[in-house]
């Protein structure tokens, strides 16, 4: 069901300037014109300066002018979520953990120092017991460059900041149960004075926009898709703008001013984890996992209606499709036309963007587990595994890494690129690198 709500005031004005990073990903699909933050750090070289974390959160932080905003879920016991390995050998025991009360809390650092300049708590209260390589913090925040805008699934809480922390409105979307007990984790979107949350649950899934002037709700979609972890991605084109969300099996498009449909792909037989990367024309998705064929599929702009993949996740309306080489829970980036996605056993596929073909398949040395998503230009692609490495690797046909940049901590969330800044977000710190 989808119900639409006119509002009579005008979209917002972004005032945010060239080095903002205003949501996941930067809005762009982690892909920037040129990167310009150093190209080689460790813990004593191009590390302006480090932060002790308060509390945990996998959210990546957002940043406008000088100022970096983070969100955090603060345990009574201090516990600290847990690395791939750790977790998967913690399956059969975390549903019986004892439930611990958790403060959730949005704070403000100057991005020249890292000092800390307000803290604000949301709510405190003791959430269900979730897969302890999860947090209950995992949602990024997002920025017009005037408002900060700030959710936590776990408490349902939606709410809009001014840049000095003063509470502007607050709306809660409610809270339901997510597949197997393995929590939440879609960020928030916004473009053209809209924000929008994507809470794919197993109870009751919707995709919702609100004013991010006024907080009054534009349009909501109810749809019958079950758990999924992926953020909505705005894609512009030159004919139109998508908000494009990936479900469990299906993968939908909405006008983003009215929430009408403007395609539907369905086949998809999974859930997602990753979000879409973009490309010239062209949108890429897919998922993998245990019991998952893994499709990865390329979706050309300007499609309308409903798309229906077949058993070999193939249709004569998309680009192209391949199975067993979806993304896992990093999302892909492209860069200099070809399409890089990691996968596990340190192994990193690249295809072409245009016919699919794959270009490599190959092992990255030492390269970890990686659940932040990847960042990239025209030279190079960045992929940051949860040991604290960086691999950059060289764009282009031939495999080369440039460089190995290790920091020692646990790292699942996805960076953010201030101009030339690069925020890593560790459980134990976040690190400023820059020269």
């Amino acid at each position: 069901m989808r119900i639409l709500f006119i509002s009579t005031l005008f979209l917002l004005t972004s005032i945010a300037t060239a080095g903002d990073w205003q949501q996941f990903r930067g809005g762009t699909a982690g892909k920037l014109d040129k990167v310009s933050h150093p190209l080689e750090w460790n813990a004593q070289t191009n590390v302006a300066w480090t932060v002790p974390m308060t509390g945990s959160g996998w959210s990546s932080p957002v940043v406008v002018r000088d100022r970096i905003f983070l969100t955090a879920a603060v345990p009574e016991d201090g516990s600290r979520p847990k690395g791939m390995m750790a977790g998967v050998s913690s399956m059969g025991t975390y549903r019986t953990a004892k439930p611990v009360k958790h403060r959730f809390v949005v704070s403000c650092l100057s991005v020249t120092d890292g000092q800390q300049l307000w803290s604000r708590s949301v709510e405190e209260l003791v959430p269900p017991v979730m897969h302890p390589s999860n947090t209950y913090a995992t949602e990024s925040p997002a920025t017009d460059g005037e408002h900060l805008f700030t959710f936590f699934a776990t408490t349902g809480s939606l709410i809009s900041w001014d840049l000095d922390g003063t509470e502007i409105w607050n709306k809660n979307v409610g809270t339901y149960k997510s597949g197997n007990g393995f929590g939440t984790g879609s960020s928030l979107a916004i473009t053209d004075g809209k924000v929008f949350v994507q809470s794919d649950n197993d109870e009751n899934s919707f995709v919702v926009a609100f004013d991010a002037n006024t907080g009054e709700q534009v349009w909501r979609d109810d749809r019958p898709t079950r758990t999924s972890w992926s953020t909505p991605i705005v894609w512009k084109t030159d004919e139109r703008s998508e908000l494009v969300t990936c479900g469990s099996g299906v993968v939908t498009s909405y006008n983003p001013n009215d929430g009408s449909v403007l395609w539907k792909l369905s086949g998809m037989q999974s859930s997602f984890s990753a979000s879409p990367a973009i490309g010239a024309g062209r949108i890429y998705f897919g998922m993998s996992g245990p019991g998952s064929a893994g499709p990865l599929v390329a979706f050309p702009a300007g499609l309308r209606g409903e798309i229906s993949l077949n058993d070999n996740f193939e249709s004569d309306q998309i680009a192209w499709s391949m199975t067993k080489s979806g993304p896992g829970m990093a999302s892909p980036v492209v860069s200099k036309g070809l399409l890089y996605i990691p996968g596990s056993g340190g192994i990193l596929n690249c295809y072409d963007e245009l016919t699919g073909d794959r270009v490599y398949r190959t092992r990255v040395p030492q390269m970890a587990t990686v659940a932040a998503s990847l960042w990239a230009d025209d030279e190079r692609v960045f992929i940051l595994d949860e040991n604290g490495t960086t691999h950059v690797v060289q764009s282009g046909p031939e495999f080369k890494v440039l460089a190995t940049n290790k920091i020692d901590d646990l790292f699942w969330s996805t960076p953010a690129i201030a101009g030339e800044a690069l925020l890593l977000r560790g459980v134990e710190k976040l690190y400023c690198v820059r020269n």
